[in-house]
C-alpha cells in the first residue's frame, strides 16, 4: 500500500520550526511496509491544502496530516478534510468531555473557541490524545484512508505509536516484519557494493539501505500471512548481512546506538573508561553519559582546549606541543596516555584537531584530526581528515572515536582485523 504525508503549517514554511515530524512519520511507515512516494508542506490556508489533499487521495491508499488541528481560526485541517470526503462536522460528545477535563485538572479557563477541536466529520474514528486536547481523527472512504494528526511532536508521537501504528498494521493483509543490521566503520558506497548482488536479486524480504554520521544501516523487511513466517524469511537475510560485514556489525536492534553498544561492550569486559577532548569539547563524554548504566564504566571526562591544559592536566611536555603541535599523532598518543594514568582507567579516548573555519594550514587543513585510544596499555592513534562545516567535523570526530573504541576493544580481546 502507498501512503502520502501532508505537513500543514505555515510556520513550516518559514522555517520558524523544523519539520521533524515527517521524517519522523516516514521512518514509521517503511517500518510499516508501507511505500511513500511524496510528502508535501502547506501553509495555513484552505484552498491549498484542499488542492494538495485532492492530489493526495489521486495517487495514494493512506494521506496522513499532521497540524491544523489547533482552536484557532487558522487551523483548517479537519475542516477542509471533511470538505474533500463529504463528510459534514459534528459535536463528538466524549472528545468534548475530554476536553473540558483536560482545562479542569490543570485549572485553566476553557474558551469558546476550544470546541472547534471537539468537532468530528460524520462517521469519522475519534483518536484519543492522552497529551493535549486535539483528539486525531481517521477518516475511511472504500480504500481510501485520511489520517489527522496533531502538529506538537509529544503530541502527535504517542498518539502515533499507541493507536495509528496498530491501525495500519491491521489494514493491509499479512503482516510486515523487519530488521534492522546497523555497521559501523563502513562507508555507504563500500557497503552497498559488499551486498549488491543480495540488493540485485531482492523480492521479498526487501533490503534498504540508510547513511548515518559514519554508520550504515540495512534493513531487512519481509511480508508474510504471519509474523512468525516474515520473521523466517528475515532470518537467513540477516545472518548473510552478519557474514559480509563481520565486525563491523555492532547490532541487529533497531533501539541500539553506537553508543549504547560501545557501552555494553565496556561491561561486558569490565572495563572502565575516560574520555580527553579537544575539538570536540566534552561531546563524546555527553554521548557515552547519555545512555543509561555507563555510570557502571565511565570514570571521568577532560576538556583540555588550550595547551597550557594539556600540559597541566595531562602533564604533556611543553616541548612536544611546540615541536609537533597540538594536532598531531604524537599529542593524541601522550593525551590518551595522560588521561589513563589519572584516572586508571583500563580504556581511555582522546581527540584532538581542527574543526574550523579557521585555523587551517596547508600543512594541518581545517577538518584535520587524530583520535587515539588505549586499552590497557596498548594504544592506537589514527589521523582522520573530515570535511563540513565545525558542527559537522565535530560530530565526525565522535562517532569515529566511539568506533575507534569498538575496534580497539574487540582486537584487544580477539585480535579481530578492521
Amino acid at each position: 500500500m502507498t501512503v502520502e504525508l501532508i505537513s500543514v503549517g505555515t510556520e513550516l514554511l518559514l522555517g520558524n520550526i523544523v519539520n521533524t515530524n515527517a521524517a519522523y512519520l516516514s521512518e514509521k511507515c517503511a517500518d510499516l511496509g508501507l511505500s511513500c512516494f511524496y510528502q508535501s508542506v502547506v501553509g495555513d490556508n484552505g484552498e491549498r491544502l484542499e488542492g494538495v489533499l485532492k492530489m493526495a487521495l489521486e495517487r495514494a491508499d493512506i494521506v496522513i496530516l499532521s497540524g491544523g488541528l489547533g482552536p484557532t481560526e487558522d487551523d483548517l485541517t479537519k475542516e477542509v478534510a471533511a470538505k474533500v470526503m463529504g463528510r459534514k462536522l459534528l459535536m463528538h460528545i466524549p472528545s468534548k468531555k475530554r476536553i473540558e477535563e483536560y482545562f479542569a485538572s490543570r485549572n485553566i479557563e476553557l474558551t469558546e473557541n476550544n470546541w472547534k477541536q471537539a468537532m468530528m466529520p460524520e462517521g469519522a474514528v475519534a483518536v484519543d490524545n492522552e497529551n493535549g486536547t486535539a483528539p486525531g481523527v481517521i477518516i475511511e472512504d472504500g480504500e481510501k484512508k485520511v489520517i489527522l494528526l496533531p502538529g506538537p511532536p509529544n503530541e502527535m508521537i504517542p498518539m502515533f505509536e499507541k493507536s495509528i501504528m496498530p491501525y495500519l498494521a491491521g489494514s493491509d493483509s499479512g503482516v510486515i516484519y523487519s530488521q534492522t543490521v546497523k555497521v559501523c566503520g563502513v562507508g555507504e558506497s563500500k557497503a552497498e557494493t559488499l551486498i549488491k548482488d543480495m540488493i540485485d536479486s531482492q523480492d521479498n524480504p526487501t533490503i534498504a539501505t540508510y547513511a548515518k554520521n559514519c554508520e550504515v544501516h540495512l534493513r531487512v523487511t519481509a511480508k508474510a500471512a504471519g509474523e512468525k513466517e516474515a520473521k523466517k524469511l528475515v532470518k537467513p537475510v540477516v545472518k548473510e548481512l552478519k557474514n559480509r560485514f563481520g565486525p563491523c556489525v555492532y547490532t541487529t536492534n533497531a533501539d541500539i546506538t553506537l553508543e549504547k553498544a560501545v557501552v555494553d561492550l565496556l561491561v561486558a569486559n569490565k572495563l572502565t573508561v575516560s574520555t580527553v577532548e579537544s575539538c570536540t569539547g566534552g561531546m563524546l563524554a555527553a554521548r557515552l553519559i547519555n545512555v543509561s548504566g555507563v555510570s557502571d564504566v565511565y570514570k571521568s571526562g577532560y576538556i583540555t582546549y588550550s595547551n597550557k591544559a594539556k600540559r597541566r592536566i595531562l602533564g604533556i611536555k611543553k616541548g612536544l606541543l611546540e615541536k609537533k603541535g597540538a594536532v598531531s599523532e604524537e599529542v593524541a598518543r601522550e593525551m590518551a596516555k595522560g588521561a589513563a594514568t589519572i584516572s586508571r582507567a583500563e580504556v581511555s579516548v582522546s581527540i584532538t584537531g581542527i574543526a574550523g573555519p579557521g585555523g587551517g594550514t596547508e600543512e594541518k587543513p581545517v577538518g584535520l584530526v587524530y583520535i587515539a585510544c588505549s586499552v590497557c596499555g596498548k594504544i592506537k592513534v589514527r589521523k582522520y581528515n573530515f570535511r563540513g562545516n565545525r558542527a559537522k567535523i565535530r560530530e565526525t570526530a565522535v562517532s569515529s572515536a566511539l568506533i575507534l573504541m569498538r575496534q580497539c576493544i574487540l582486537e584487544y580481546y580477539s585480535e579481530v582485523t578492521f
